[in-house]
């Protein structure tokens, strides 16, 4: 068995009895609102740094991408078709990947799969290496400037760990943010989309809530009402290090096969 499925296999199995029911989100952006009471409270809770507000001349969104010091990240788009104007308005978040390419590659422990299957960097392990963030498909971690380490969402451990749900979920006001079990989620989500195709809204699609993609579904899934793209969201996203147990093996028969051409070429320019 490679070292990628021995970490696949790492939760629930390693947890053994004290395993959880795997937790996540789900975002329903059709009822957003834009009001970023989910990066405040998220701030607030976690004790996030200020990230230095500022405005693109783009969009009236203000924190403009995820990274060390915005764990939750409530997007803004606006579309003009037909003489019409709507805002498409999205709270994205780390998304707890099944097959999490950053933990993969950790190589101090510092990322870890908790009993509740997500995803979280112990800060006081990392030591600022940064192949993670490289390697996650979305963009979403990153360092701070400051001490050189690792910083995302941590699905609010702490809070998951004593039955309360997380910060971002419990502050925002039209439940866009849904926090419960992951298969419990994506039945209420199919049934969602369901009931928007049914109001005229055809557009409605989930993104990676499906456990066979690239990265074995998410943790953190959403419903979106336009492509993934419009979003700033990757439309197929990849676990780039799910083939790497095949590389190396390619890469260990390329290097003898070369390794006994040049012996070959040698033993004859001597004889």
């Amino acid at each position: 068995m490679s070292d990628f499925d021995l970490k696949t296999l790492a939760w629930p199995d390693s947890y053994g009895d004290e395993a959880q029911p795997r937790m996540g989100f789900f975002t329903d952006t059709s009822i957003c609102i834009g009001c970023k009471a989910c990066e405040v409270a998220c701030k607030e809770w976690n004790g996030v740094p200020e990230d230095g507000l500022s405005f693109s001349a783009e969009s009236y969104d203000n924190t403009n991408a995820l990274g060390a010091d915005t764990w939750r990240h409530v997007a803004f788009i606006e579309q003009a078709a037909g003489g019409e104007l709507r805002w498409l308005m999205s709270s994205d978040v780390c998304k707890h990947c099944t097959h999490a390419a950053c933990l993969e590659v950790c190589p101090t422990g510092a990322l870890f799969r908790t009993e509740f299957g997500t995803v979280v960097v112990q800060e006081d392990v990392c030591n600022g290496c940064g192949y993670c963030i490289p390697a996650c498909p979305f963009g979403v971690i990153d360092r701070r400037e400051e001490d050189g380490r690792a910083w995302k969402c941590t699905l609010c451990y702490d809070r998951l760990k004593v039955g309360e749900e997380p910060a971002c979920a419990k502050a925002c006001p039209t439940d866009s943010i849904q926090f419960g079990e992951l298969e419990e989620l994506r039945e209420r989500a199919h049934h969602r989309v369901v009931e928007l195709h049914d109001n005229g809204e055809e557009s409605a699609r989930l993104y990676l809530d499906d456990p066979g993609d690239g990265i074995g579904g998410a943790g953190a899934f959403f419903l979106l009402l336009d492509e993934p793209e419009v979003y700033g969201l990757p439309p197929d996203p990849i676990d780039p290090t799910r083939d790497l147990a095949g590389t190396w093996a390619a890469a260990g028969v390329a290097a003898g096969v070369l390794v006994g051409a040049v012996a070959a070429a040698v033993f004859g320019w001597r004889r």
